[in-house]
């Protein structure tokens, strides 16, 4: 299935929805304004949530924890890189890497080394847009929400000082 993620640039409210390829709305995220770090939140459309990503703050290089259900289940952290941006993902579903272009624009997320999610983003004039393609059978809320942390460690603005 293939989602759009389309992410105001300037805005005061952070909450975004995500889209299926028939632009209709399946999930919506939304920031703890006024916090210190990163603290997301993903819901579905009855207002459940299903992910929770927070950044772990006073650390030389980014690093994500994303729970459910109140449990730990990944931590994304950003290594040292000169080039190509590389991450440490840790993951009670599985071992995942990132591999794609300098500018991380276009990704693939791989699980035990094969491709599970297709990841391009695109510039539009006041939205960061991602189109996300995932296979079926893996957990697209998972999937997301570490889309939602390549986001915030490369590309959100607020957080340049940190991305290393």
């Amino acid at each position: 299935m293939r989602y759009i993620m389309r992410e105001k640039i300037f805005s005061l409210a952070d909450k975004f929805y995500i889209k299926d390829e028939m632009d209709s709305p399946r999930y919506y995220v939304e920031a703890k304004l006024f916090s210190i770090g990163d603290k997301l939140r993903m819901y579905d459309l009855e207002g459940t949530e299903l992910m929770y990503i927070e950044q772990k703050l006073f650390k030389f290089l980014p690093e994500f924890n994303i729970f459910r259900n109140g449990k730990q289940v990944a931590r994304v952290k950003k290594e040292f890189t000169f080039f190509k941006p590389k991450f440490n993902i840790e993951s009670v579903y599985g071992d995942f890497t990132i591999e794609g272009d300098i500018f991380a624009y276009n990704f693939e997320i791989l699980k035990n080394g094969r491709p599970v999610a297709f990841v391009n983003k695109k510039w539009f004039s006041f939205s960061d847009t991602y189109s996300v393609e995932i296979v079926d059978q893996e957990d697209h809320p998972f999937i997301l929400a570490l889309v939602i942390v390549l986001d915030q460690v490369l590309h959100d603005n607020k957080n340049n000082s940190n991305n290393g």
